[in-house]
């Protein structure tokens, strides 16, 4: 009577699950989680299948440089516009001095996230000391280090702009020919795509 009472004693054979189609599903699980990250791996270190096309215009920075590394001391929290001239800041220095500026006023709204500095190795002559003073009021001044300057791989000789993200981390490196508008796109880019500064 106790027997016939209990619904759970349908019936006197224990059911014994399928355990080959559950090793299956865990294989398959196990390959949709591994799979992707190992392909992704062998793709970085073998360099197949990477995409020659790119979206930006400078030349990425994707070494895990710092300002630092380039001989920058800076403790600046937003994304930065970063002059470096390591001789005299000549014209084409002047120019990237400028267009740093241009570009923070071309971030309109954006524009509080980021800033422009000047990074330089000698002192900039009399005239031009002036005009910064009157003419760019916001422009952060740092010296630049030489010995380690000449140590980056990622440094050349002649005055770059580089894009700094809030973390002092070098992002895009550009020479003194690159278009405004093209650099303009480049930052509009990473601070769409960014949640940091």
């Amino acid at each position: 009577m106790g027997a016939a009472m209990n619904p759970l004693n349908m019936s006197d054979a224990p059911a014994t699950p399928d355990r080959r189609k559950g090793r299956w599903q865990l294989i398959l699980i196990l390959l949709m989680v591994i799979g992707p990250m190992a392909l992704a791996t062998f793709m970085y270190k073998l360099q197949f299948w990477v995409p020659d096309s790119r979206s930006y215009h400078g030349e990425l920075i994707g070494n895990g440089q710092t300002r630092a590394d380039i001989g920058v001391q800076a403790d600046e929290q937003r994304w930065q516009l970063l002059v470096t001239a390591p001789s005299a800041c000549a014209a084409e220095c002047r120019q990237l001095v400028y267009l740093a500026r241009q570009l923070q006023i071309g971030l309109g709204r954006d524009a509080s996230r980021a800033s422009h500095a000047l990074a330089s190795a000698q002192p900039v002559g009399a005239d031009y000391e002036a005009r910064l003073k009157a003419e760019y009021p916001q422009l952060q001044r740092y010296p630049l280090d030489l010995t380690t300057f000449g140590k980056a791989a990622a440094a050349p000789g002649e005055a770059q702009l580089w894009i700094v993200d809030p973390h002092g981390n070098l992002v895009l490196r550009y020479d003194t020919t690159v278009k405004g508008k093209d650099l303009l796109n480049d930052l509009r880019h990473l601070l769409k795509l960014s949640n940091i500064g």
